[in-house]
């Protein structure tokens, strides 16, 4: 009896394998198909179904072992073939992920549809290295950017989002860093504190911590590179200013009574 053919797009999470939902994992051990990308971490793959097939799609910048448009034709021919097909993506699905438009190509042919939202890079990253996107007497509020558009170029929300006083976070935004930088400078905001992560919440991880005026040296010094998220905000001050609480505390526990 052929099964119903069905999709559920699963939020992998940002990187560390432990960040990944019981509802993901639950999913995965329905799968008839998962169709994975390049910043899946390979562990999760072992919460899959063995009896499952297993596809790598690529999606990353200089690894595209399919087209988007190949992608959807996989989903609709092996949803037809073999019943459930998961398709798993880093972060969340629907930040960035292309997730809805793989749901609504499936649901042209039928297939039955379904969403399981993982933890998004642009709030999980900044949260490993104690960076909050919001911290009362500090941002109010934050933006959440793609560094590059369907057009290849930077989006304009960025020269917006540099207006406000709001924490930005750029995804995709490494190839486009002078850009953003200019746009800060020019609303009189070189000062500004900026993180660039790389890698976030792996142990591959790697930050490099700067202003607007001084981070592309950083990023040179430091050899920051994709995949990586660019926060700027006066919140990143917060991660050096626990830093320096920790260390108070830990010196006066040392101090002799």
């Amino acid at each position: 009896m052929n099964k119903q053919p069905k999709l559920t797009v699963v939020g992998a999470g940002p990187g560390d394998a432990e960040l990944i939902t019981l509802k993901a994992i639950k999913t995965l051990k329905q799968a008839d198909v998962v169709l994975y990308d390049a910043l899946v971490n390979p562990d999760l793959l072992g919460y899959v179904n063995p009896k499952a097939e297993l596809i790598f799609v690529g999606k990353r910048k200089g690894c595209y072992r399919y087209q988007q448009e190949q992608i959807n034709e996989l989903i609709v021919a092996r949803g037809f073939t073999h019943g459930h097909v998961v398709r798993l993506k880093g972060g969340d699905p629907f930040i960035f992920g292309r997730g809805a438009e793989e749901m609504e190509y499936a649901a042209e042919y039928g297939m039955e549809v379904a969403v399981v939202p993982g933890i998004s890079s642009s709030l999980a990253v900044p949260a490993y290295q104690n960076i909050p996107l919001t911290k009362r007497g500090s941002s109010e509020s934050f933006w959440v950017i793609t560094g590059t558009t369907k057009q290849h170029e930077l989006s304009s929300d960025v020269a917006l989002a540099a207006k406000s006083n709001a924490t930005v976070v750029v995804l995709m935004g490494m190839g486009k860093l002078a850009e953003i930088v200019a746009l800060f400078k020019k609303e009189g905001k070189a000062d500004v504190p900026v993180a660039i992560i790389q890698n976030g919440t792996t142990p591959q991880e790697k930050i490099g911590i700067g202003t607007v005026d001084t981070i592309e040296k950083v990023v040179e010094n430091t050899q920051l590179s994709n995949p990586a998220i660019i926060v700027l905000g006066s919140v990143v001050h917060h991660r050096k200013q626990l830093t320096e609480l920790q260390q108070q505390v830990a010196l006066k526990e040392k101090a002799p009574a």
